[in-house]
């Protein structure tokens, strides 16, 4: 289910970029503020972070939450526990796609529970949710 302009939005995270991928990101209280560029792997000079990195950061720390979440309610201890996400850009016919390979580690908990813990994590992370479903774009000229 798609979260639309018209639902309860609980939060607007608001970050601006500048000169693309060989620029500036930051967020609007200033809390973000970072150098991105191209990767050394496109061809570029890899001085500071990228998309891939950021979608990567952002992804693994959502969906560790929805993990908790779910373990929370399924009783299981989680303590100790992480998420790595890794976020790869290639071409996709004649643009690019991203692909996201999530790996949880999970110590003390038995491997079918985990498993478990992560298919209902999958279901419930909005950034999971993000990529099979899309999300609500509006696109503005200010």
């Amino acid at each position: 289910m798609r979260i639309q302009k018209t639902d309860v939005l609980l939060y607007t995270g608001v970050a601006t970029a500048e000169s693309g991928r060989e620029g500036r990101v930051s967020s609007d209280d200033g809390r973000l503020d970072v150098t991105v560029s191209q990767p050394k792997e496109l061809g570029g000079a890899g001085r500071g972070t990228n998309p891939e990195q950021l979608f990567a950061a952002t992804y693994s720390a959502c969906f560790h939450a929805s993990i908790a979440i779910v373990a929370d309610a399924e009783k299981v201890d989680i303590n100790g526990s992480s998420v790595t996400a890794r976020v790869s850009i290639g071409k996709n016919g004649d643009g690019f796609g991203i692909l996201a390979d999530l790996t949880a580690h999970l110590p003390g908990v038995e491997p079918a529970v985990a498993q478990k813990l992560l298919d209902k994590a999958h279901e419930i992370c909005p950034y999971s949710r993000m990529t099979r479903n899309g999300i609500e774009v509006s696109l503005q000229v200010s």
